[in-house]
């Protein structure tokens, strides 16, 4: 086998071996780039369409998965109120907020939002795992005292991210017709 013949894993592929904790961030890192990719490179017509009777928008969930990284990793993690960079854009509490505010940011607006709000999560969470690595407990409790650990905050965020990135294919097919379960070898999301 020839130099040529050897396959290189882009940045975002989990290890095929590797620890708990790598393959935890592996798989978020994955399911970031392959979401990130479905949205990447749209206009404003492009961000905000949607599939009847959904609300959701590629921009919407580009804003929705912003969010939620700060509001896992700040909030739910350390216990820290979100402020910045959400009160500037107006966010009122609501559940929905951000689908609305989507539709009237422009894209470069929307893609910085997403892509900073994920190297803040990528630097919450190095802290924490150098704090008490998967078993640091977090602020956040059920209601009867009982606090989650790290591992299962990390595991929500797969949750979200499946989720969304399901919706992503979808909304993003309907848009320009892009398909696929994973960006082109060669595409790089901004953060790396």
């Amino acid at each position: 086998m020839s130099d040529d013949d050897i396959w290189v894993p882009p940045p975002w592929e989990p290890p095929l071996a590797g620890t708990e904790v790598e393959h935890l961030l592996g798989a978020l890192g994955r399911l970031r780039a392959t979401f990130r990719w479905k949205a990447d490179d749209l206009d404003e017509a492009g961000l905000r369409q949607r599939l009847s009777p959904s609300s959701l928008s590629l921009g919407g969930l580009l804003l929705h998965l912003a969010a939620s990284e700060d509001y896992v990793f700040l909030t739910k993690l350390r216990g820290e109120r979100v402020d910045e960079p959400w009160t500037s854009m107006g966010h009122d509490g609501s559940n929905d907020w951000e689908f609305a505010r989507a539709d009237e940011m422009a894209p470069d607006e929307l893609y910085a939002a997403y892509d900073e709000a994920v190297l803040r999560a990528d630097e919450r969470v190095a802290s924490a795992l150098a704090e008490g690595g998967l078993d640091l407990v977090a602020h956040v409790d059920d209601g009867n005292g009982n606090h989650p650990r790290l591992r299962r905050l990390l595991f929500d965020m797969l949750e979200e991210y499946g989720r969304h990135t399901g919706h992503a294919d979808l909304l993003r097919e309907a848009v320009d017709g892009r398909v696929g379960e994973d960006p082109p070898d060669d595409w790089k999301p901004t953060w790396l």
